[in-house]
């Protein structure tokens, strides 16, 4: 622990350099368990008392190569279930305190100068016996404020046709295909 006017020290763990090949990994898992649960990983931040709290900050690596230079990928991938439900992945803001308001949850793709920018997508897995997951979009409630809304806008362009809005039902191949609602509330 650090005294009462410095900081406590920094733990840094860092493969080294190389010049004619692929730089050390670094691997930090638990063992696995065989009459048990395989072991947790946390990555947590301490918490204080004056300024915004600590940072985690996870970015792949750069590549400057001239050909196939693509970047690090960051993969998160849940548990498999061998008999039975696989993991969840959640991503959410924590609540706010009685003067702020809650944090953003921002997903983003980079810009592109020479093609395309990359494309964000959602979807759910297929089911073999049982119904395709859903996908949910909605808005929280509001007490003292006009209810938040939900935006859906297609891509500007400055030489060609603007991005289309494309809303279309599950096709049905020995039943009804689904339909479309759009309505108000009471």
């Amino acid at each position: 622990n650090a005294g009462t006017s410095g900081v406590s020290g920094m733990l840094s763990f860092t493969s080294g350099t190389a010049s004619s090949g692929t730089s050390g990994h670094i691997n930090m898992f638990t063992g696995s368990a065989t009459n048990g649960k395989g072991g947790d990983f946390f990555l947590s931040i301490g918490s204080g008392d004056k300024y915004t709290g600590g940072h985690i900050v996870l970015t792949a690596g750069l590549s400057t190569a001239a050909s196939h230079g693509t970047g690090g990928a960051v993969s998160l991938t849940t548990g498999e279930g061998e008999p039975s439900t696989s993991g969840a992945v959640i991503i959410k803001t924590l609540n706010a305190g009685a003067s702020g308001v809650s944090g953003t949850l921002s997903f983003t793709s980079g810009t592109a100068s020479g093609g395309g920018s990359g494309k964000i997508r959602l979807a759910t897995g297929s089911a073999t016996n049982g119904e395709g997951g859903d996908i949910i979009v909605s808005v929280g409630k509001s007490k003292t404020d006009a209810g938040g809304d939900v935006w859906v806008t297609a891509g500007h362009s400055d030489s060609q046709s603007g991005g289309a809005v494309s809303l279309t039902t599950g096709e049905g191949t020995t039943d009804t295909s689904g339909a479309v609602v759009i309505k108000t509330m009471n």
